[in-house]
C-alpha cells in the first residue's frame, strides 16, 4: 500500500499520522518537508535544486526525478494522454515502479480558490501547476479516469484520503482508518471496478493507441504544435464517459 503527498492545503495532516500502514511513502515536490517518514521524493526537472531535501539522506530514502519516471509514465502511454502534472506522474511511477495493491493519495487535490491565486503552501510559495494552460490537462477529472482505470489493470485500487470539500481526482475517497482494516484491500478493487466500464476504458485505449501521440523523452511541451487539442479533448470525454455512476448499496 503505497501513500502519496502533495502540497494541497490538507497534505499537512500526515505531519501527526502513524504512517506504518503504509508499506510507501511517495512526497512530490516540497511534500517532503510535511514529514521526514518519507521513501522517495518525486520532482520534475525545473524543480529548483534550493528546495530539496538536505543531504545525506536516509538510506531507506531515494530521489525519483526524470531519468526514473519518463521511462514508467511511457510505459503507461505516456505524458500527453496522461497528463502533464507531477501528481499524475508520481502516480503512474508508483504504479509501475512499487507495483502496489493500493495507491492513496493526500494533498493532491488540485482545487485552488481566488484567494490562493499566489499560491500560498506549507512551502512558502508556489504557482497552481495544474491550472496552468496545458494541451494535456483539459479535464484533470478525465486523467484521474485514466489513472484509476490503469491501476485497475494492474489489480490495484487508487483512493483519495482528502477531507476537502472539493477534489478534481473522481477517485472514491476513504479515511486512513479505513486503510487499516484488513479486508479493504479487496472491497476497494472490487468497488473501483463497478465504477468502470470496460468496453468505454477499451475505446479511449483504442483512439489514443490511433491518434498515436508519443513523446518519450517526456519532454511533450516541445510538441505542442503537432497535437489536435480538439481530439484530446474528445478522448478525455471517452475517458469519462467510461465511469459508471457509483452504486454502494
Amino acid at each position: 500500500m503505497v501513500l502519496i503527498i502533495g502540497s494541497a492545503p490538507d497534505a499537512v495532516l500526515a505531519k501527526d499520522w502513524d504512517l506504518s500502514v503504509f508499506t510507501r511513502r511517495v512526497v512530490i515536490n516540497n511534500a517532503w518537508q510535511i514529514t521526514p517518514d518519507w521513501d522517495y521524493l518525486v520532482y520534475p526537472e525545473d524543480f529548483p535544486p534550493e528546495r530539496l531535501p538536505p543531504t545525506p539522506l536516509k538510506p531507506s530514502q531515494q530521489l525519483i526525478a526524470a531519468p526514473e519516471f519518463v521511462p514508467q509514465q511511457n510505459s503507461f502511454g505516456g505524458f500527453v494522454y496522461a497528463g502533464g502534472t507531477m501528481a499524475f506522474t508520481t502516480g503512474y511511477w508508483a504504479l509501475g515502479a512499487l507495483k502496489p495493491d493500493v495507491i492513496a493519495f493526500l494533498g493532491c487535490d488540485m482545487v485552488y480558490d481566488a484567494a490562493s491565486d499566489n499560491g500560498s503552501h506549507f512551502y512558502g510559495h508556489g504557482t497552481a501547476d495544474p491550472l496552468r494552460v496545458d494541451v494535456t490537462l483539459q479535464s484533470l477529472e478525465a486523467k484521474s479516469m485514466r489513472l484509476m482505470s490503469m491501476a485497475d489493470a494492474h489489480h490495484c485500487s487508487v483512493v483519495n484520503l482528502s477531507a476537502l470539500p472539493e477534489s478534481r481526482l473522481l477517485f472514491p475517497r476513504v479515511t486512513r482508518q479505513d486503510l487499516a482494516d484488513p479486508g479493504v484491500r479487496q472491497h476497494l478493487l472490487k468497488r473501483q471496478r463497478d465504477r468502470l466500464d470496460q468496453a468505454g476504458v477499451a475505446t479511449a485505449l483504442q483512439a489514443e493507441q490511433d491518434l498515436g501521440y508519443m513523446v518519450s523523452s517526456g519532454r511533450y511541451w516541445e510538441h505542442t504544435a503537432e497535437f489536435d487539442k480538439t481530439k484530446l479533448s474528445e478522448i478525455d470525454n471517452l475517458w469519462l464517459k467510461a465511469m459508471r455512476e457509483p452504486n454502494d448499496a
